[in-house]
């Protein structure tokens, strides 16, 4: 017997009763989730304090303060998303009216994710409700004291009618996979996101598979190694290295490599003190599987930075490895966690190539004083986003359109059945992922090397 039955029938009835349509309740849901931001602050940073060791900082910052900001996004413009778009017509259609209507698809489900279980939780979920769906929501269970918050909490602000939290593990979640959804949104790793997307596929379901990816980071002989270090390590141990737009490796020549290690001590120091295990800005790696696969990737190369860990706080140190060889583990997975190997390469020509003989990359980085590296490094890959001299502040831009391409990242409709740029649209305009007539948009974020952005001290707190 199927547990998800009668859910999956109520949540559909509620949907063809066509109550979601309307903007005043699309809007009432919205607003909802914002009390729910609100009101359960600190419960939340608990969550993510036990879950993760996440700081006050991180958390506000990266969780909660993004996920108000694409509530206050949707309920802005939702209106006006909702409004047909005309469109030319030809001239044996001058006397007729046509335009795109922005339908939603129906019963949506979300698939979350542990590293960022507020924030890609929510987000997604915040454009299903602003298209008008219903929506079942699949928290990760290994971020489980976020996951209990949100089974426990989250429904008292939303219509229960129209939107329902399920629990499980792989098992579980298997078992959902074989019913039929009208859309599925998954958020983890290329090894699942095969899983979700063949389950999908029975049923022609229309899937969008945000997927990681090992991120290149090219550090050109022309740079302020200080800087560049900074940025860096800064981005690379945020939410201690579980972010998959972070920079998963350095490709530089031998010389800037000698320039970076000692600026890179300096900064680890500068953020993390002289002992990083003590730092309460620090994080933890979340679980203790995913602890022992990092802890083996230790071996990889030459420890020239860090190398220390315990397997009892599930602590990494943040580690920089050297003479690293392509063929090693470390160079064949998405790393998530605080480890950064360098590859050394004879110059630009060589990165370049190296980038491009392995998959595309979610984002690529890109560090020198001068801007016509910054453009050849740009113009000769491909990825879902790039951002020259800075991490991933791209993401933050709800302007900018987030997603990857090729293996870290699917979008499909079917086609002659739904126009991408009406239903996708909404679920996905929110800026957390966009697709535009089924073409990929490279979000793009240059920076000038002269700006030296002052990145915050995770000893500061948020003054709110």
């Amino acid at each position: 017997m199927d547990p998800f039955a009668d859910t999956l029938q109520r949540l559909r009835e509620a949907f063809r009763s066509g109550q979601t349509q309307a903007a005043d309740f699309r809007a009432t849901q919205l607003k909802g989730l914002g009390r729910f931001l609100r009101e359960n602050k600190q419960l939340l940073q608990d969550a993510l304090a036990q879950d993760l060791h996440k700081s006050a900082f991180e958390s506000e910052v990266s969780e909660i303060r993004m996920s108000q900001g694409e509530v206050k996004l949707a309920l802005k413009n939702l209106r006006a998303w909702m409004k047909d778009e005309k469109v030319p017509r030809n001239l044996a259609t001058q006397l007729d009216s046509a335009f795109i209507r922005k339908e939603p698809f129906g019963l949506v489900l979300i698939i979350a994710p542990w590293n960022y279980p507020l924030n890609l939780t929510l987000v997604p979920l915040v454009g299903a409700l602003a298209a008008g769906n219903c929506v079942v929501l699949k928290p990760s269970e290994i971020s489980k004291n976020m996951e209990r918050v949100l089974a426990e909490l989250l429904p008292r602000y939303l219509d229960q009618s129209c939107f329902a939290v399920v629990l499980g593990g792989p098992e579980e979640t298997q078992q959902l996979l074989e019913n039929k959804f009208d859309y599925v949104f998954f958020t983890g790793s290329p090894r699942v996101g095969k899983i979700v997307m063949a389950a999908a596929a029975k049923h022609l379901t229309p899937v969008t598979l945000e997927l990681g990816g090992k991120n290149p980071c090219y550090v050109d002989d022309d740079c302020d190694p200080q800087t560049v270090a900074n940025r860096v390590v800064w981005f690379r141990c945020f939410n201690t290295g579980q972010t998959c737009v972070a920079p998963d490796y350095v490709l530089c020549s031998r010389e800037t490599q000698e320039r970076l290690l000692p600026a890179m001590q300096s900064a680890i120091t500068r953020f993390y003190g002289e002992d990083p295990k003590s730092s309460p800005d620090l994080g933890r790696i979340i679980g203790e599987k995913q602890f022992r696969r990092l802890q083996d990737l230790l071996g990889c190369g030459r420890v020239a930075i860090g190398g220390q860990s315990d397997e009892s706080e599930r602590y990494i140190a943040p580690t920089v490895l050297v003479d690293v060889q392509e063929t090693e583990p470390v160079m064949q997975e998405e790393i998530f966690g605080p480890i950064l190997p360098i590859v050394n390469v004879r110059g630009l020509d060589e990165a370049v190539d190296f980038i491009t003989r392995r998959e595309k990359p979610l984002t690529l980085y890109a560090f020198s004083n001068n801007s016509q590296v910054i453009k050849r490094v740009l113009a000769g890959t491909s990825s879902g986003g790039f951002c020259g001299n800075d991490g991933f502040m791209h993401v933050t831009l709800t302007t900018l359109p987030f997603g990857g391409v090729g293996r870290c990242r699917t979008a499909t409709t079917l086609p002659g059945t739904i126009d991408p740029l009406s239903a996708v649209a909404l679920l996905e305009d929110t800026g957390y992922l966009r697709v535009e007539e089924q073409r990929v948009t490279r979000p793009l974020l240059l920076l000038s090397p002269s700006l030296e952005q002052n990145l915050p001290d995770p000893s500061v707190r948020l003054r709110t």
